[in-house]
């Protein structure tokens, strides 16, 4: 063994189930949720650890830390999470190319 984690520490599925939840974290200002905003770029499940990659429409976002509260929140209902930890990046810089293509269309983009 080299010490690094594999994937197989946690079932896909859990990953699956956080990105589950975390459509019931909604951007105030949209409506939207923040999966199919496209601000939710990475998940990961290890040794019950949620890690999950995000970013918000823009840095001055009134409503980011209600957002990363509600992800973090959301990650750690799901079975198998003991702790999630949410990591805002600026890169890749979100633009409304990253909404979900059937909600973009019904939004009008």
């Amino acid at each position: 063994m080299d010490g690094m984690g594999s994937a197989d520490d946690a079932p896909p599925e859990i990953a699956e189930k956080v990105r589950t939840a975390l459509r019931t974290v909604t951007d105030p200002e949209l409506g939207i949720n923040i999966v199919d905003l496209g601000l939710v770029y990475d998940v990961e499940v290890e040794e019950g650890e949620a890690k999950v990659t995000m970013t918000l429409t823009s840095p001055g976002c009134p409503a980011g830390g209600q957002i990363l509260g509600g992800a973090k929140d959301a990650a750690e209902s799901v079975d198998g999470v003991e702790e999630a930890v949410v990591s805002l990046v600026w890169k890749p810089f979100w633009t409304p190319e990253r909404i979900d293509p059937a909600v973009r269309a019904m939004m009008g983009f």
